[in-house]
């Protein structure tokens, strides 16, 4: 597969930005954390920000000229090889349909499947991190089945329940804490994804490996 291409830029006075092309790839994202984790502890940055397909950079222009911190990222990610690391595997248990996934339904119609075919599907595919984003916590999740995309709710409800697990077109993830969303709800874990008092706070990160485990469903 050919790599995606790669643009470097400034974004105001105070970021470095490298952006990859679309799709989002594994093997590009695994350059980002690699990158990501070489930057951390360099003097002058305030922030490093991996995202899908791109990595910000938050610097103190008094300390930091932008155009060497740009020159910088381009060489260490012409030196970057995807990162051989084993992943850490985070499995969390879902109570899948009924009150806990009301769109169970739904996305099986739109799969041409039966909700129980729905759960074995999600339930069965590896997934990992690719990025933080949403909101605290909320792990975006590469690896869903492509039988199982479904488009956004075209009326996003104006609050999901904390733990609820859920597809948004082609991505699957888990709402942290109650938020408005317009993803498909299909299940919900009593697992605590986000915790201040906890180090790290959230319990997914970038990389990690995920596996979500059917509990008792009401998919029948």
């Amino acid at each position: 597969m050919k790599p995606a291409a790669v643009r470097f830029y400034l974004l105001g006075e105070r970021a470095a930005v490298l952006a990859a092309d679309a799709p989002a790839e594994l093997a590009c994202q695994r350059r980002i954390w690699w990158l990501a984790s070489q930057l951390r502890g360099h003097p002058g940055l305030i922030d490093i920000v991996p995202g899908m397909n791109n990595l910000t950079v938050v610097f103190d222009p008094l300390a930091v000229d932008g155009e060497a911190m740009l020159s910088e990222l381009q060489q260490r990610w012409s030196g970057a090889a995807e990162a051989c690391v084993t992943p850490r595997e985070v499995r969390i248990p879902v109570r899948y349909g009924g009150a806990d996934g009301p769109d169970l339904d739904h996305v099986a119609r739109h799969a041409g499947l039966s909700p129980a075919e729905v759960v074995a599907a999600h339930s069965g595919a590896h997934y990992t991190v690719f990025f933080l984003g949403f909101q605290p916590g909320f792990a975006y999740l590469g690896g869903l089945p492509e039988a199982l995309a479904t488009p956004r709710r075209a009326e996003p409800r104006l609050a999901v329940p904390a733990g609820s697990v859920a597809i948004g077109g082609s991505q699957t993830g888990v709402y942290p804490a109650a938020a408005p969303g317009g993803w498909h709800l299909i299940g919900r874990t009593a697992l605590t994804l986000f915790d201040p008092r906890r180090e790290p706070p959230s319990l997914l990160l970038p990389g990690d490996s995920v596996r979500f485990v059917a509990e008792e469903a009401d998919h029948a």
